[in-house]
């Protein structure tokens, strides 16, 4: 999705005009057409807007979901935002992209007050994270792992039947901001439809939401998404991962996905 560069060099996926409109750069086109924007950076989009109007700097995000509506064009981005209600220990937030009667994406946000862990102990997976690829923290093209060969950034090499994990050190949202860990996460949980959804031939479901749950925000550049189960039914796909950066367990991500076959992805084909 990237291509390797120094931070200061790095082409963002937006450029913010004079008006504040976002204008969709290379990097926003969406793989399954090269008049859209892709679903990962309308998901920041969103989150850059939620994130801005979040009114107490006490709260963290907790959760973050995105209905992609309709597909959107190349044409500018602007987005609006509201505070729903704001209590004492969270704060519930959304977004849209386009009107009421005309939206192409809209996100609610829940963000909480941190406190103190309740006494007892508690079930959880033991099931060990992937170790994050030995590379710079700095924006590149992404790295997947889907063998016990490792990392790498050739896609037709993933092109298969196993469980994928995907690594990716993001350029800027938009041009001369820094992403923010919110904004990353957001970004990256969209990649949790690439890999859930990505077999044997290719890239052939199109999520239409994702839902990200996070227990603390991801810290440093580099964040990591791992499958952990997918299941369809008559064109219908639900797909879940594990996000994680290299302190550990960052959150857990859902998508909802339609069967796309018509407009199949070949990944294979893409060159790192």
């Amino acid at each position: 999705m990237t291509e390797s560069a120094s931070t200061s060099a790095v082409r963002p996926f937006f450029v913010s005009d004079a008006d504040g409109i976002l204008v969709p750069q290379a990097l926003a086109v969406s793989p399954w057409s090269n008049r859209q924007v892709g679903g990962y950076a309308v998901c920041g989009v969103l989150a850059r807007a939620i994130e801005h109007a979040a009114e107490s700097q006490d709260f963290v995000p907790v959760r973050l979901t995105v209905d992609l509506c309709a597909p959107f064009g190349l044409d500018g981005i602007s987005t609006t935002a509201t505070v729903v209600r704001r209590g004492p220990r969270i704060e519930v937030l959304e977004a849209r992209i386009g009107t009421e009667s005309d939206t192409t994406a809209r996100a609610s946000a829940v963000f909480a007050a941190a406190g103190t862990e309740p006494p007892g102990e508690l079930w959880h997976d033991h099931e060990p994270l992937p170790t994050p690829p030995d590379c710079v923290d700095e924006p590149s093209p992404p790295l997947f792992s889907s063998t016990d060969g490792g990392w790498s950034g050739d896609f037709a090499a993933h092109q298969n039947a196993h469980r994928k994990t995907a690594w990716q050190n993001f350029p800027p949202l938009v041009a001369g901001e820094a992403m923010s860990p919110f904004v990353r996460a957001a970004v990256m949980a969209e990649t949790t439809s690439l890999v859930c959804h990505w077999g044997s031939a290719g890239a052939g479901f199109i999520n239409i939401d994702t839902t990200l749950a996070l227990i603390r925000l991801p810290r440093g550049t580099g964040l990591g998404l791992r499958a952990d189960n997918q299941r369809s039914h008559a064109g219908i796909s639900v797909g879940t991962a594990t996000m994680f950066d290299r302190d550990g367990y960052v959150g857990s991500c859902t998508v909802t996905a339609i069967s796309n076959a018509r407009r199949q992805v070949d990944l294979g084909a893409l060159r790192p």
